[in-house]
């Protein structure tokens, strides 16, 4: 089976030796997330717009590998600061409120840029039947 290895402008990708999104057959690995655009990061200390950003990016990056959103089945969200869950975790559900994928939020000390709350990573299966 081929595996078909996607990567996007982010310069840690060759760095690290990742690709932004990974299919094999009728499943995709969408590496950690964050809310880096161009560079920079993506709405300073708002931990929901960055959960927002997040998760455009990981539909855009789902898209251009033939998946939808509702073909996650899986998301992990690691936060700098868990007392701010209730922020992540509502934009996450506007996201995913009908889909309702298993489902993981963790604590991290701290993300690649200091000025990043949030980092997700979401696997998907695609109905072959689809």
């Amino acid at each position: 089976m081929t595996v078909l290895n996607l990567g996007s402008a982010n310069p840690w990708e060759p760095v690290v030796g990742y690709s932004r999104i990974v299919v094999r057959g009728d499943t995709a690995w969408v590496s950690g997330t964050t809310a880096m655009v161009d560079g920079a990061v993506a709405h300073l200390g708002d931990a929901a717009a960055q959960t927002r950003q997040v998760l455009a990016t990981i539909e855009r990056s789902l898209e251009r590998a033939g998946f939808t959103l509702a073909d996650v089945v899986r998301t992990r969200m690691y936060v700098t600061d868990i007392s701010r869950w209730e922020e992540v975790g509502r934009a996450h559900g506007e996201v995913f409120g009908d889909i309702r994928p298993a489902s993981t939020m963790v604590e991290v000390s701290a993300l690649i840029d200091p000025e990043l709350l949030v980092e997700i990573e979401a696997d998907a299966v695609r109905d072959p039947a689809a």
